[in-house]
């Protein structure tokens, strides 16, 4: 016997499976992780959230319903997910790779700390990682 199912099913069913893909985020018990503080472009504080070494900006803005965007999911195929860093912070992290600079030069409010967020990969040394969210930002697929 079969069920026929709905068109809304096999999508819903796709839809949480590629988001649990896409996060694959397991949160470290309390105390125990990285701490990233997300600010807004005027300095508010937004969030603390504690991450694992390995986890980048961007999955950790999504595990914690900040609205950062992330179109093109952590590809570097857009400048969605630019946020600013502090100068010693942004000191601590390898250089740009070229594709990821090229995506930085379309980004709003670019500065000489910006960094993708799907390219900052947390490491014990970022403990207590300020992240700004800019006041915009530019989705080319959207924008043009």
């Amino acid at each position: 016997r079969f069920v026929e199912l709905s068109g809304i099913v096999p999508y819903r069913t796709h839809w949480r499976f590629a988001v649990f893909q896409h996060s694959g985020i397991n949160r470290p018990p309390p105390g125990t992780g990285i701490k990233v503080y997300f600010k807004d472009s005027k300095g508010n504080l937004l969030k603390t959230v504690e991450a694992n070494e390995g986890d980048d900006i961007l999955a950790m803005a999504h595990e914690y319903d900040i609205d950062l965007e992330g179109a093109c999911e952590g590809s570097v195929a857009c400048s969605t997910c630019h946020v600013i860093l502090p100068p010693e912070y942004y000191d601590l992290l390898p250089e740009p790779e070229d594709d990821e600079n090229d995506m930085l030069d379309m980004a709003f409010g670019l500065t000489d700390t910006s960094r993708l967020g799907c390219q900052v990969k947390l490491t014990r040394e970022l403990d207590g990682l300020t992240a700004t969210l800019p006041s915009a930002t530019r989705n080319m697929f959207v924008d043009g």
